[in-house]
């Protein structure tokens, strides 16, 4: 990724949630590739640069969106649902709801894109598909995102202990070693 001056630098595993918010400003940028090149690309073969950027986009999810899932569901949420509030054990639900249906939508744009790499443009309702997948994805992801940012993750800056959020970042560590 392209080095910013003047940038925030990015968290690291002393601030766990900092690291999880750092990532979903990678997920936005990535996501954002394969929604524009969908958009924009449509009906013609890929040049080299978007095919170069979407498989950038794809690995990205293939590793770090399941890095940040396995922080989220491994780490952060069992010791949220250990907390015992109600509220938390309800939002952490449709997150890992979302997690499960987002995996499901890669999988398929996934798919899509790769036909497109290798075989050209594609028809018209694989094109379709690929549009309405990307776009389901974003919807996904803006409020899924909005519902960590805004409410799971300052609840757990509160409910969570100083040990806690040690142990999140030794395990973010762990995961990648």
């Amino acid at each position: 990724m392209a080095i910013q001056i003047g940038a925030k630098a990015d968290s690291g595993f002393d601030d766990p949630i900092g690291m999880l918010t750092d990532c979903h400003r990678r997920i936005e940028q990535f996501l954002n590739i394969l929604c524009v090149v969908a958009e924009r690309a449509a009906g013609r073969a890929l040049t080299g640069e978007e095919s170069a950027a979407v498989q950038a986009s794809l690995q990205y999810f293939r590793t770090g969106g399941q890095r940040h899932t396995a922080d989220e569901e491994q780490s952060l949420f069992p010791r949220l649902r250990a907390s015992g509030a109600q509220q938390e054990l309800n939002e952490i639900g449709g997150l890992e709801g979302d997690h499960q249906d987002a995996s499901r939508l890669h999988a398929d744009i996934e798919v899509l894109y790769e036909r497109w790499i290798s075989d050209g443009p594609l028809g018209l309702k694989d094109q379709d598909d690929l549009s309405a997948g990307t776009e389901h994805l974003r919807r996904l992801y803006t409020e899924h995102i909005r519902l960590e940012e805004q409410v799971v993750f300052p609840r757990a800056a509160k409910l969570l202990d100083k040990q806690s959020i040690a142990a999140i970042g030794e395990e973010f560590r762990a995961r990648r070693a």
